[in-house]
């Protein structure tokens, strides 16, 4: 699993992997507190020495503008490492801002063509997520730093990569593409633009920062050059990390809790759940060991109808409550569903068609996966209604026993989907992740 570090003159691995600080003291806005610690700790500091912080910073800024930049606060200098045995941005907790971005290979460009750009890419991403300007000569041709993000740290920055269907067939690599990238089925509440499906090259971009993230958009952009040719771009966000007391699950526009009954990196079998094992695959398809595959669906929320609802409504098409994220059936966001509690009346309390049941891997033969998604807002469509929903990602090691099952039994009555409208959809396998001196997707590029 791809772990945090702080930037460090000298530091030393503790046993999880993460770097700890060993060098000289520094002042104390420069800390070494890992993003865990700190979204679980901001909350009494942020309300007041974090946030009168960043509002003296702005002035000083404005005062000392061709003097050095201020230093980083921890948010700033949370850095996520690039190479282990999982890409970044699979398990890395959700980010504030993200992008998702398909690429199309362009004419004529086949497996070394590709192979160039995955290696760019990858040295790209390493410099990024270190906190480093791009340096050489870009694919562009400009051969410089845009500078977006000159006076910022790494802010958790995650670069991940992931390959379509389709790039097998454009590099000649047919007999390496698995099976789990098989075309998922269609679902009835698909009203897809395929124009913003699919695409050979995926690649997900999430920050802590806004221009952290959108000067990695722009290095990915102009790496690509000639070789690959921008298919679709979707831009998200989420809560900002240290802006709640203590660490919460996030809410989605229809400010419900999102993503309670994720699978966690404890429990013994999730590895199995989400990543590809050795041997899961036939030997063609060893490239994606340790990797995972990506369903990515652009969501809207009819948000206009949804906040017509009295909440109680609202609770019940989801099966939980809207203030803590707890099930019906009692307790808090994190007890098990009861779904067999009865009310006074002997209806059940979770009703039969609510989200939350229909979804639940109890019934779903234990079908799980990952979710992390980013909202999203791109203002307001030609009905004149929120252009605005969730930008769903979920992680599985075979989408055929994840997603598949699930979106099936929701397709076919969950009382949640007249809600929703599925505007754009992509699967891509994701391989594991790059070794020291290795890029991302070297073991099939050169197998």
């Amino acid at each position: 699993m791809s772990e945090k570090k702080t930037n460090s003159a000298a530091t030393s691995s503790s046993a999880d992997g993460r770097k700890k600080r060993t060098g000289d003291a520094v002042p104390p806005v420069t800390g070494a507190i890992s993003r865990r610690r700190l979204i679980g700790t901001a909350g009494a500091a942020g309300a007041t020495g974090l946030v009168l912080g960043a509002a003296g910073g702005a002035t000083g800024y404005a005062a000392t503008r061709d003097e050095a930049p201020a230093s980083l606060t921890s948010v700033g200098s949370t850095e996520v490492m690039f190479h282990g045995k999982h890409q970044p941005g699979i398990t890395t907790p959700l980010q504030a801002r993200g992008h998702l971005i398909a690429f199309d290979l362009s004419p004529g460009a086949g497996r070394k063509e590709a192979a160039a750009l995955m290696r760019r890419w990858s040295a790209t991403a390493e410099r990024l997520m270190a906190g480093e300007p791009v340096t050489g000569g870009s694919a562009d041709g400009t051969g410089h730093d845009t500078g977006i993000a000159l006076d910022a740290g790494p802010s958790s920055l995650t670069v991940t990569f992931g390959f379509g269907a389709t790039f097998f067939e454009r590099t000649g690599l047919t007999g390496h593409r698995p099976p789990g990238l098989d075309p998922l089925p269609p679902f009835s509440a698909d009203h897809l633009d395929t124009g913003r499906s699919n695409g050979d090259l995926w690649v997900q971009i999430g920050a802590d920062d806004a221009l952290v993230a959108f000067h990695a958009l722009r290095a990915v952009q102009k790496e690509a050059a000639s070789t690959a040719t921008v298919r679709w771009q979707m831009d998200g966000f989420n809560r900002t990390p240290g802006a709640t007391a203590k660490p919460m699950t996030a809410r989605n526009l229809m400010g419900q809790i999102d993503g309670t009954g994720n699978p966690k990196p404890a429990d013994s079998d999730f590895d199995q759940r989400v990543f590809v094992a050795a041997g899961a695959e036939d030997a063609a398809y060893d490239w994606l060991v340790g990797g995972s595959y990506a369903v990515v669906r652009r969501i809207r929320m009819l948000l206009d109808d949804w906040e017509k609802l009295p909440v109680e409504r609202q609770e019940r098409v989801i099966g939980r409550r809207k203030a803590d994220g707890a099930p019906l059936s009692g307790g808090t966001e994190t007890t098990e569903m009861d779904l067999d509690k009865a009310g006074p009346d002997g209806k059940l309390l979770i009703p039969d068609n609510a989200h939350a049941r229909i979804s639940s891997p109890e019934r779903n033969s234990g079908a799980a996966m990952l979710r992390r998604p980013f909202s999203y807002h791109d203002g307001i469509s030609s009905d004149g209604t929120p252009d605005a929903g969730l930008l769903f990602i979920c992680w599985q090691a075979d989408p055929l026993r994840g997603f598949v099952p699930v979106q099936r039994k929701l397709d076919r009555g969950d009382a949640l989907s007249p809600f929703l409208r599925h505007e754009a959809s992509g699967l891509f396998a994701v391989p594991g992740g790059a070794a020291d001196g290795e890029y991302v997707g070297q073991r099939l590029l050169e197998s």
